[in-house]
């Protein structure tokens, strides 16, 4: 039986931040995140674009694993009403389990989504990914807070970040306080392409 694999990515600007500063309902990536020079390099022409089946990877997933920011911001996330960024048909098509402080109940969306609310950290929700992903891997989709609790605890077997030529100068550093190569993790793939530079960081021995 394969091993099912945890993986995660994110982008990142040069300065090493993955999230900008202010976060709030009308700019949850920060006031200085942009958005469109961060990113664009997931949407420009993703037909040519040799990382074409990474970027499609990132929602190729069994089950999703989020911190609560990413739900919704602090003044709306815990609001009955408040379903999440993404409208009816969220793009996970897939179970998506929210690391909460808070119980609530079960979200259903269409397209297969489900949000379920899970208050016992971080092992519980990925023994609970597992179990729901149907044998295929688990995503850990953020933020960088999240990212970095399953990091320091060796949970990621592997990460994509996609470096852009952008300098944001302030805000979450996913690697803030994190020596990843103490912890197992070394480059295995380091591709530039036009609009960014691809690195994928494996834990050893997966």
């Amino acid at each position: 039986m394969n091993k099912i694999k945890v993986t995660s990515g994110m982008a990142m600007s040069l300065d090493g931040f993955t999230a900008g500063l202010n976060q709030s309902f009308e700019k949850p990536f920060g006031d200085n995140f942009d958005l469109d020079l961060l990113e664009r390099w997931m949407f420009a022409e993703p037909e040519k674009h040799k990382h074409k089946k990474e970027i499609d990877a990132i929602l190729d997933a069994g089950a999703f694993i989020m911190g609560n920011n990413m739900f919704g911001p602090k003044d709306r996330r815990d609001n009955p009403e408040w379903k999440g960024w993404w409208g009816d048909n969220p793009p996970y098509h897939a179970p998506v389990f929210v690391l909460s402080h808070k119980e609530r109940e079960p979200i259903e969306m269409e397209g297969g989504t489900t949000f379920y609310f899970v208050t016992g950290g971080i092992h519980e929700a990925l023994d609970r990914a597992r179990d729901a992903a149907n044998g295929m891997d688990v995503r850990i989709g953020g933020g960088p807070e999240t990212i970095q609790q399953y990091l320091r605890a060796g949970l990621i077997d592997e990460l994509h970040v996609a470096i852009s030529p952008v300098l944001l100068g302030g805000g979450e550093r996913l690697f803030e306080g994190i020596d990843v190569r103490a912890l197992g993790y070394e480059c295995v793939q380091f591709v530039a392409s036009e609009k960014a530079t691809h690195v994928v960081l494996r834990r050893q021995g997966q």
